[in-house]
């Protein structure tokens, strides 16, 4: 039986194949810094026999140092790409993979496959194989989160997933650009871990790149080629191991919640925090509605999680989603006791909330602003100036109450001071 042959090469500018003189075009042209041509061989090309159970010994042979160059084939499977192209799986673990079925995983032991080469810092290599089989490039990154039985390119990958919208993302999901006609010029995928806030502007990605496996947050859905990429959700998705019967509902968006929105998944929301203690929030409802109190029963239960900042903000995200409809978590704690009938502060006057304003009334607005979820605007604040920032912020707050036009200015008044201050 034949052994595989593995090589590594230098760079060599020089050679006039026609698969270099492709990339050296490419190149020229701005691609991605991996394609490579042809390139000299530094270790020796290994090619053994051996007969199975026949006591045969494998014999080895190494060619002289330079007499090696390598030659791309005249016609490739796939196209040549910033990965290696379809194989099977390498190494001590590996096997070929003959039309086996998909193997059945869940997010979690998704984003545990991924977090364990970010956390051995996984060189990246379009040749080389890691020791659990799979090639170090990003779509063998991938093959390995997903549990693939061999390693795929960015060209094969949208086959073993379905077409799913972005804002439908949850962790273990991947985003995917393939260049079809250039697949040397900016394909790539990356495994989605999770929103950074409640914007969605930016996500935490599992990805493979130079020089190692890395997790770090990345704008939505890239640095560049941002709008080829498409979001792709692994067809072998199975329901979380241990959860007895919960089921968990596909997150219907963003879009479905906050100020105007009016829906039935305000209502499915609202029905679930009051089953999780938020039942003090609604004087009625819930309803189809948005409204405040959908919010600050939202808010709640995200603090019960221990969220903070931007991940308690009142409106919910997929995680939230996910537990509130998975009946994890915890739930909302009881309003605390102790009969406190404080007053929130008199309405100081608009006039100490305008521009060229310097007071302790704006500091005082500005911490509420905060304590409430209501402080992304802030570089530095909040401060007894009056700023850009504050108006913003009281502007968020205002439209979060479900106000608009003259009513969501950003300048607070008697209305907005009470809201803000007052029993939430």
């Amino acid at each position: 039986m034949a052994l595989p042959v593995f090589e590594e090469y230098e760079p060599d500018g020089d050679c006039d194949c026609t698969g270099c003189a492709a990339r050296r075009r490419t190149r020229a042209a701005g691609s991605h810094p991996s394609a490579r041509g042809c390139r000299r061989a530094l270790v020796a090309v290994t090619a053994a026999s051996a007969v199975i159970g026949g006591g045969g010994a494998a014999a080895a042979v190494a060619p002289a140092a330079g007499a090696v160059r390598a030659q791309l084939p005249t016609a490739d499977p796939e196209p040549p790409t910033e990965q290696g192209g379809t194989g099977p799986l390498h190494g001590p673990s590996g096997k070929p993979a003959t039309g086996a079925p998909l193997r059945a995983t869940t997010r979690a032991e998704i984003i545990e496959r991924a977090g364990k080469w970010v956390t051995a810092k996984v060189p990246y290599s379009m040749t080389k194989y890691w020791s659990d089989g799979y090639r170090q490039d990003c779509s063998g990154y991938v093959s390995m989160a997903w549990d693939l039985p061999g390693n795929e390119w960015t060209g094969s990958l949208a086959a073993f997933a379905d077409r799913i919208r972005r804002e439908d993302l949850q962790p273990g999901d991947i985003l995917l650009f393939h260049n079809p006609a250039e697949p040397t010029s900016g394909s790539h995928v990356t495994i989605f871990g999770g929103w950074t806030d409640y914007t969605h502007a930016s996500y935490v990605a599992y990805e493979q790149t130079k020089p190692h496996t890395r997790k770090q947050a990345t704008p939505m859905a890239y640095w560049n080629n941002s709008a080829s990429y498409v979001a792709y959700r692994y067809k072998g998705l199975a329901a979380a191991a241990g959860g007895g019967t919960s089921t968990v509902e596909p997150f219907p968006g963003a879009a479905s919640f906050g100020p105007g929105a009016n829906n039935a998944h305000v209502t499915r929301l609202g029905r679930m925090l009051v089953e999780r203690g938020g039942r003090r929030f609604y004087r009625e409802g819930p309803g189809p509605r948005w409204t405040d109190a959908d919010r600050r029963a939202t808010q709640a239960f995200q603090r019960a999680q221990g969220w903070r900042g931007a991940e308690a903000d009142g409106r919910p995200g997929p995680h939230t989603w996910r537990l509130l409809t998975g009946k994890t978590g915890r739930d909302i704690p009881a309003a605390p006791t102790g009969g406190s009938t404080a007053q929130p502060p008199a309405f100081p006057g608009p006039g100490h909330f305008r521009p060229g304003a310097s007071n302790a009334h704006v500091t005082r607005l500005g911490r509420q602003l905060v304590a409430r979820g209501f402080g992304r605007h802030y570089a530095t604040g909040p401060s007894p100036r009056w700023t850009e920032a504050d108006r913003r912020n009281v502007r968020d707050f205002q439209r979060a109450q479900g106000w608009r036009g003259a009513e969501a200015d950003g300048y607070p008044g008697p209305h907005t001071w009470r809201r803000l201050f007052g029993a939430r």
